[in-house]
């Protein structure tokens, strides 16, 4: 069993918008890495990052992202730091890998003040700033297609993913 497809990027991409819109036009269950972290732990990212630390949330979202590459059939959508494990990024070859690539400006105002999300404490446009610079060349080592998300809505981001898998 394999994902249909799996939804990398930064926050403020769309994922979990669009693997919503791929899942009904597809037929098949979707699925969110961070979602199950959640259910598992029964407590939101933000407080495993701070009751516990980022360390062990990115323990908890690696065995979760091992987990659904193993079990899910349908969309899968990972966490915004997913790959930045190299053994999740081992696992993630062989799948049909979409990175959803957003710039700064258009990150920033769909994460608006970045309320819920822990890596984004302080000054926010300079946390998502450096965050798609360090990040940004990950996502593209994982990636077997590449989608631009900048202006445009959901649903068009989501039918030209259709349109690269085939």
């Amino acid at each position: 069993m394999s994902p249909r497809v799996v939804l990398v990027g930064p926050m403020g991409a769309g994922k979990t918008t669009v693997a919503g819109l791929l899942a009904e036009a597809w037929g098949v269950p979707v699925r969110d890495t961070d979602e199950d972290v959640v259910a598992a732990e029964g407590r939101s990212v933000s407080d495993i990052f701070v009751d516990d630390g980022e360390d062990r949330f990115r323990e908890l979202e690696k065995a979760a992202v091992a987990t659904a590459l193993a079990e899910h059939d349908g969309v899968l959508a990972l966490g915004g730091g997913a790959i930045l494990d190299a053994d999740t990024r081992a696992l993630l070859a062989g799948h049909r890998v979409v990175y959803l690539r957003v710039g700064l400006s258009d990150a920033v105002k769909r994460v608006g003040l970045g309320v819920g999300r822990p890596l984004l404490l302080g000054n926010v446009r300079a946390r998502i700033k450096s965050l798609l610079d360090e990040r940004a060349g990950l996502y593209e080592e994982v990636a077997t297609h590449v989608v631009d998300t900048d202006g445009r809505p959901a649903e068009e981001v989501a039918q030209e993913v259709r349109e690269v898998l085939g």
